[in-house]
């Protein structure tokens, strides 16, 4: 997919969940649309590999986002080496908590909930105060279709998702006096390294997941870091407080 090459120039993106999967695809499309990404990740070797393939406006940092602390060095060493902060993208993820809530542990649902909805609130509020420093900013949070519709046995997943959705709307009312945009992103199925776990290779992966989607497909990692790329660029400077449905038509089913 071709990227526009200068939407994002002289931007500074904070992004999380950067190691793989949508992450990385997004971490990508900032670079190619020239801008420098602070690529954080739980896996410090797989967040530094991609750091170094990216280049020199690419700076890896090992991030837990549930851990108030750990958050707040990421974001301020990744502030300091690139020398301000324009955007947010929160991607991270914990592993599928399959479960009703009578099977599903406690423990399940709590790492579920902290990775999606407490890390978006953490890197929220650790990055906000620069981004305003700077003179405002976009944040997008990547959620799922899910958000919307429910699907069996993924009470954690849906419930953090759905939750996800309506911290950034909340955001945007609170921070667009700050000039801050706050947006969430839905995908539909993706074909990323983690869900092509499930399947023998894309083709089955296709086959089962594809007609649920009106385009008949599940989508590549570039087409959902296309969207993010929008939402954190000028040519979406009138979207705040909105949820964008990249599902292939999924939640109209």
């Amino acid at each position: 997919m071709t990227a526009p090459m200068s939407r994002l120039d002289g931007k500074v993106v904070f992004l999380t969940g950067s190691a793989s999967g949508i992450g990385a695809a997004i971490a990508r499309r900032c670079i190619d649309e020239s801008a420098s990404v602070i690529c954080a990740d739980q896996s410090p070797e797989g967040v530094f590999a991609l750091a170094q393939s990216l280049g020199p406006r690419a700076f890896g940092i090992q991030c837990d986002v549930t851990d108030n602390i750990s958050v707040g060095r990421a974001v301020g060493a990744g502030t300091r080496h690139f020398g301000r902060l324009d955007g947010l993208v929160h991607n991270a993820a914990a592993p599928s908590m399959d479960g009703t809530v009578i099977d599903l542990a406690e423990k399940q649902w709590r790492l579920e909930i902290d990775v999606i909805l407490t890390g978006a609130f953490l890197v929220g509020k650790h990055a906000l105060p620069a981004m305003i420093e700077g003179g405002g900013g976009s944040v997008v949070f990547i959620a799922s279709q899910f958000a919307h519709v429910a699907t069996g046995k993924a009470v954690a997943y849906c419930a953090a998702k759905a939750g996800l959705v309506h911290l950034a709307r909340a955001m945007a009312v609170d921070h667009a006096v700050d000039g801050i945009r706050v947006n969430s992103l839905s995908p539909g199925a993706v074909a990323t390294p983690r869900l092509l776990e499930r399947w023998p290779d894309l083709e089955a992966a296709n086959a089962g997941l594809g007609p649920a989607h009106l385009l008949g497909r599940i989508a590549k990692p570039d087409e959902i870091a296309a969207a993010a790329a929008f939402l954190l660029s000028s040519d979406a400077s009138f979207v705040t407080g909105t949820d964008l449905l990249a599902d292939g038509g999924y939640v109209t089913r």
